[in-house]
């Protein structure tokens, strides 16, 4: 019977380990992804201030571009070849091949 009592030691022993590691690996995956989650909120966060800031710019061009102004045909020019603007449901073509 010591024998049997041995092999059963031994199984259970291999089985603790088993689970133990099983465990080990489950923490360190959820741990991982928490961390994951974390870094995307922090990224998520970040794009949505630039999208405030874009849009804060925008309303003050097109509050500036609304005004009669003398400048308002420079700054329109401007915003359309640096900042790339276009109006509302215009359609922009560029010319890609360089001609």
């Amino acid at each position: 019977m010591k024998v049997i009592k041995k092999k059963k030691q031994r199984g259970s022993f291999l089985l603790r380990i088993a689970v133990f590691a099983f465990a080990a690996f489950v923490a360190g995956s959820l741990l991982s992804q928490q961390v994951q989650i974390v870094e995307k909120r922090r990224q998520l966060e970040d794009l949505q201030q630039q999208i405030r800031l874009q849009e804060i710019k925008n309303e003050d061009l097109q509050h500036v571009l609304e005004e009669d102004g003398e400048d308002s045909e420079y700054i329109e020019r401007v915003a359309r070849e640096s900042l790339d603007y276009a109006k509302a449901g215009e359609r922009v073509f560029v010319n890609i091949a360089g001609n």
